[in-house]
């Protein structure tokens, strides 16, 4: 199933970026859920975790950096997914974590990074509660992957993700129940679930900031 806007694709630049990323977004949750007839879980049930989203700034255009999760992990192996994961005791605060989780995984640091704001919190189906950073990286930035997590680091272009006719919704079995999520593929990339939900919610951000600011 295609999802269609009355306006496909959205112009970005930061100013637009900045504005969708700040303010209350506490009642915009979003989740695996949404698409789907059962419930989700008590919100006490759910692990917090720090997702990164970072956009590259190089002169061809902003970029989103992702990667290919490793096939040995526990949790959503081969999966692609934004740098992140589960907030430790030690962390300081949720941006921390999500900065400590991108420089492990991919290697990047403070250094290349200018947080910008947030997205909505997203609820996984296997019991996550996120918080996705937004941050613009700088051009200079050399991705520097951790084998043990991911498989590769690579990017897309935002004005690919930010085309409404991009996305789909597709379905699968799991855990014996039929599931319907969304995808929104690049080239050999399967962008899908919680991180293609994740991106989804960018998308109506920036819409809502579009026609709030014309």
């Amino acid at each position: 199933m295609r999802l269609m806007s009355r306006d496909a694709k959205i112009s970005v630049n930061w100013d637009q970026i900045k504005r969708a990323t700040n303010g209350d977004l506490d009642h915009l949750a979003s989740s695996d859920f949404d698409l789907n007839a059962d419930k989700p879980l008590p919100r006490s049930s759910y692990k917090p975790a720090a997702v990164m989203v970072p956009i590259l700034d190089v002169p061809t255009g902003l970029r989103v950096i992702l990667t290919r999760r490793a096939a040995h992990l526990k949790h959503h192996p081969g999966q692609i997914a934004f740098p992140g994961g589960k907030i430790d005791a030690t962390d300081r605060s949720i941006e921390h974590a999500a900065l400590r989780e991108a420089e492990e995984e991919i290697g990047l640091r403070n250094l290349h990074t200018d947080l910008i704001g947030k997205l909505p919190l997203h609820r996984t189906v296997t019991g996550f509660e996120v918080q996705p950073i937004v941050a613009r990286i700088s051009p200079e930035f050399l991705a520097i992957s951790d084998p043990g997590e991911v498989e590769e680091v690579f990017s897309v272009p935002l004005d690919h993700l930010t085309n409404l006719e991009n996305y789909f919704i597709e379905e699968r079995i799991w855990m014996g129940k039929l599931r319907r999520y969304y995808v929104v593929p690049f080239g050999p990339y399967y962008i899908w679930g919680a991180t293609a939900r994740m991106l989804r919610m960018f998308v109506d951000r920036l819409e809502h900031s579009y026609e709030t600011n014309s």
